[in-house]
This record gives structure tokens, C-alpha cells and sequence, in this order.
């Protein structure tokens, strides 16, 4: 027996149409099918292809979402048969053009890592007028070299104060006060300044957050060695515990998981190493600047190692937590119009994991089910703004990464509490774990809603129609009379002009029978196409 009420509600969750906010749509057959023979064409496709997949690829999107993304574009144009490898630093495509022509290939090495969420907003709206509209490849071409090309929306200063905004807003979230907000914005200023310097001079990342653990820590250690004879009321491990979270954030941890859930574990292998050895480099930063504090005769900050989920102040963890995702967008360049987005999202998933933690769960069920609203929310709020729903995501479960579990793991390793430490530290990377699963679960519930209104109004997006005139032609068919020219076989006039013949009447004749689904079909496509267009 079916309860009407919950088979609706299954059928909003899990519906036969996917929705566009993160998905590409399989092309029916090509907008603008190219000369398979010509190999300067095909070569310039699959160049195509493998360009717009080296920046999703470089900006965290997983290789599932990556391949799919450069097989459309192929697709596209005509190579519908190709086999594409993407690793976690190259993209290799291969083009069956037929048993008469040899198959074609092409690579692109991923030299880079970047979270600039403007470049990778532009290449998806390039996708979608990719499908949506006719685009030959010089033009694709073209609108691609200008997005990598183009410089940052906002100036590095802007992106030094969101950083330094991002750990101001941890110290308020993890419950500091005003104090410990200013020492951690101009702690971490110093550390993207110093960082970018280091960068210049070609020093590896494991060393450069290695720094940035040294300067987070010091702070720390100087405000806990005079706080007692200043008589000053402050907790300088929630400095420590700012710091680590501004140099978590932008590591790739959710595409490592979700590229281990969605079948691509070599990928996920290199990424979560990466991800280990840079969560290494902060550790062995915090440590020895903990271990130089102990032989000089500071004050190591200490910590409780049975805290519990504190709901005191809730509105100012909620705005706390609004700020941090909306700093850590504008840190990495993200357009204006996703920011109120990454605000939603951030207090959505701290309100969520302090619920789930108050009804009775730990932090790992908790930062699990928080980030898979995050990346439900994410992707839905993300069809407003026109942005890839992962900038909603990775920004929104900033606020719950774990950087005081990693520093309770530090502080009880050092005080030989070996069990204890490492149980903490552990912790931290389930709760790591748990946030990337949620936003991969979240996307998947996403993808899986129904469409929005205007997509179900006016169907698929299918291949537009191109009309190269304008003239009205009459085919209506006429029954030739008895005796008349045309019954007796003679040729008429009219066909002096027609250089198809019969062939051509017929075709005509079935472009004329179709005329009104294909202007219904043209009139959809063109409100969707304005829906978009319309934004800026």
C-alpha cells in the first residue's frame, strides 16, 4: 500500500528528469558536426575539449564531472566515440573517426592549482552556450583564451583581507573574543603575505604551510605567555585553531572523496596524499614552533579534551559561520552574485551540525549530514546565480573543517598522551572525510531533483533550429487533373528552377510538416537562452 503524501515526496527527491544545475546533458546528435576528415578541425576540437577540462579539473571538480564535461564538448561537435583518461594531473582524449581514418588523440598537462571560482563560473556558462546555442570551434576557442586569460576580478589585497576576514571569523565562531578575532586577521595576513613571497621563489607547498603553522602558532604563544601578568581573559588556541582552518580550506579534500566514491581511485589516491602531506606541513609548523616555545620558557597553550557541543550565542555563530563561507568565496575570486549563496550555505550547515550534535550524534554524523544539506542547498541556490554549485559547496562547509580537533591532537601528542592525541587527530580526518561525502551525496540528491519550472515548461535543451531564409514556401500538394501536362508525364515549369527534383519536394514537404513542432521547439529554446542571457 502507497501513502500518496510520501510518494509524492519520493518522486520531488528521485524524478525521471535530471536537473542542469551541475549535470551536462547528452547531446542528441551534434550542434555543428565538423569534417571528421579534416584533421586541423578535429585537432582543434579536442584541443577544446581538453582546455575546458584542464580548468574544471584545476579548480577541484572531480574527474567523473571533469570527463563528462570534456566528452559533451567533443560530442558537440561531431567526435561522439571517444575514450578520455583523466588523471590528477593530465587529460587524454582519444576520437574514433571510423575504420577508414586513423583515431585521434591529444594530451594536456594540469600544471597548476587553482581556486579561482570566477574562471571556472565563466568556462561552465561557456558550456551552457555551448549547448544551448550554435557555436562554431574559432568562436569556443576564442571565449575560452579570454576567460584564462582574463585577470582576477579583484585586486590580491582584496583576496588578503578575506583570507584574514576567514580566520577573524573562525576565532568568533569557535567562541573568541574581540582579541582573538584581530590576532587572527593579522595572523593570517602575514601568512598569505609571506606565502606569496615564498611562492615567487619557487619554494614547495609543504614548506610554505609549514611556515604558515609557524606563524600561526606564535601568536598564540606570545598572547598565552602574557596573558597572566597583562591579566588578560583570552584563549590563544582558538588562535592556532583560525590558522589551521584558513590553510584547510583550500585543499582539495572534497574532489580527493568524491573522486574515491564515483570510481576514479588513482585520482583520489594522488589527491588525498596531497591533501595528507599539506595537512603535514601545517602540523610540522605548529609543532616546532610549540617545541621552540618549550625550550625558550613560553607558555604552550593549553586545552580542554572534553568539549563538548556548545549552542551558547547562537546568533553570533550563525552570522560567524555566514561570514567565514561568504570570506572564503571572495578569497578565491568568486563572482559577486554567488556570494549571498556561500552565506546561506555556511549558516545552513552550522545550524544543521549543531542540531544533529544537540540531539545526541557525534561530530562525524553531524558535519556528514551538514554538508549534505550544504551541497543539496548548494546546488539548488546555485541555479539562481548561475554558478557551479561547488563554489556553494566547498564554501559553505568551511566554517565545520576541523582545525581545533587537529590542534587538541597536537597538544596531547606533545604532552605524551600518545592514545589520546592520535584518537583526536583521527577524528579530525573522519570529520574531514564526512563533510566531502555529505557535499557528494548532496550534489548527487541534486541532480536528481526536478528541473526548475522554465526547463519543464519548455523541454529539453535539444539542437537548435538554424533558418537560412526567411522566405514562406506553399507546399501544399496538388492533384494533377486529367489531360493537364503534369498528368501526362510532361515536366511543369516550375521544376526548370528546382534542382532537387522529386528528392527535393519531398524534403520540403516533411520540413513544412514539421515547421510547427520545430517553431514550438525554437520559441522554447529562445526562453531559455533569454532566462540566461538576461543575467549579468
Amino acid at each position: 500500500m502507497q501513502v500518496p503524501g510520501v510518494t509524492q515526496a519520493v518522486g520531488m527527491l528521485v524524478a525521471d528528469r535530471q536537473a542542469t544545475a551541475d549535470s551536462i546533458v547528452a547531446a542528441p546528435t551534434p550542434l555543428q558536426p565538423i569534417d571528421l576528415t579534416d584533421d586541423a578541425r578535429v585537432a582543434e576540437v579536442l584541443d577544446l575539449a581538453v582546455r575546458v577540462g584542464e580548468v574544471v579539473l584545476a579548480s577541484g571538480t572531480g574527474v567523473i564531472d571533469t570527463t563528462t564535461q570534456v566528452r559533451f564538448i567533443a560530442a558537440t561537435y561531431g567526435l561522439a566515440r571517444c575514450d578520455i583518461d583523466v588523471t590528477y594531473d593530465a587529460i587524454r582524449i582519444w576520437a574514433d573517426r571510423g575504420p577508414r581514418l586513423p583515431p585521434a588523440s591529444t594530451m594536456r598537462v594540469v600544471q597548476y592549482r587553482s581556486m579561482d571560482f570566477t574562471r571556472l563560473a565563466a568556462v561552465d556558462r561557456l558550456t551552457r552556450r555551448i549547448r544551448t546555442q550554435v557555436v562554431s570551434p574559432e568562436d569556443a576557442r576564442a571565449a575560452l583564451d579570454a576567460v584564462v586569460e582574463a585577470p582576477h576580478p579583484y585586486h590580491r589585497w582584496t583576496a588578503t583581507f578575506a583570507w584574514s576576514l576567514l580566520a577573524a571569523a573562525i576565532g568568533a565562531l569557535l567562541g573568541g573574543g574581540w582579541l582573538v578575532a584581530v590576532v587572527s586577521f593579522g595572523a593570517t595576513a602575514l601568512i598569505d603575505r609571506v606565502n606569496r613571497m615564498l611562492n615567487r621563489h619557487g619554494l614547495p607547498f609543504f614548506f610554505q604551510h609549514m611556515a604558515g603553522g609557524v606563524i600561526a602558532a606564535s601568536p598564540a604563544i606570545a598572547l598565552s605567555t602574557l596573558a597572566g601578568p597583562l591579566g588578560l581573559e583570552v584563549d590563544p588556541t582558538l588562535i592556532i585553531a583560525a590558522g589551521i582552518t584558513v590553510l584547510l580550506s583550500g585543499l582539495q579534500l572534497v574532489g580527493a572523496v568524491q573522486d574515491a566514491i564515483t570510481g576514479a581511485p588513482i585520482t583520489a589516491s594522488a589527491r588525498l596524499l596531497e591533501v595528507v602531506m599539506m595537512t603535514g606541513g601545517i602540523v610540522a609548523g605548529i609543532v616546532l614552533a610549540l617545541r621552540l616555545a618549550q625550550v625558550v620558557g613560553a607558555t604552550v597553550p593549553s586545552i580542554s579534551m572534553t568539549a563538548g557541543p556548545d549552542i551558547a550565542d547562537l546568533p553570533v555563530k550563525i552570522v560567524s559561520a555566514a561570514v567565514a563561507a561568504v570570506a572564503f568565496s571572495l578569497a578565491c575570486y568568486a563572482e559577486k552574485r554567488a556570494l549571498a549563496a556561500a552565506a546561506l550555505g555556511g549558516a545552513a550547515g552550522l545550524i544543521c551540525d549543531m542540531l544533529v550534535q544537540w540531539v545526541g550524534f557525534g561530530p562525524v554524523v553531524s558535519s556528514g549530514v551538514a554538508a549534505t544539506v550544504v551541497g543539496l542547498g548548494g546546488g539548488l541556490m546555485a541555479r539562481r546565480a548561475l554558478t557551479p554549485p561547488l563554489v556553494v559547496a566547498v564554501a559553505g562547509i568551511t566554517p565545520l573543517l576541523p582545525g581545533l580537533k587537529v590542534y587538541r591532537g597536537l597538544y596531547a601528542v606533545l604532552s605524551d598522551e600518545v592514545l589520546l592525541g592520535l584518537n583526536q587527530l583521527l577524528a579530525a580526518f573522519g570529520v574531514g572525510c564526512a563533510l566531502a561525502a555529505g557535499v557528494t551525496l548532496g550534489e548527487w540528491f541534486d541532480r536528481t531533483q526536478l528541473r526548475p519550472r522554465i526547463l519543464r515548461r519548455f523541454g529539453s535543451l535539444r539542437k537548435p533550429i538554424v533558418r537560412k531564409s526567411k522566405r514562406v514556401v506553399s507546399l501544399v500538394k496538388i492533384r494533377p487533373r486529367p489531360g493537364s501536362r503534369a498528368a501526362s508525364g510532361a515536366r511543369p515549369e516550375s521544376r526548370k528552377h528546382d534542382g532537387r527534383g522529386d528528392r527535393g519536394r519531398a524534403e520540403r514537404g516533411g520540413a513544412e510538416r514539421g515547421r510547427s513542432e520545430r517553431d514550438r521547439h525554437v520559441g522554447g529554446q529562445r526562453g531559455v537562452r533569454s532566462s540566461e542571457e538576461r543575467r549579468p
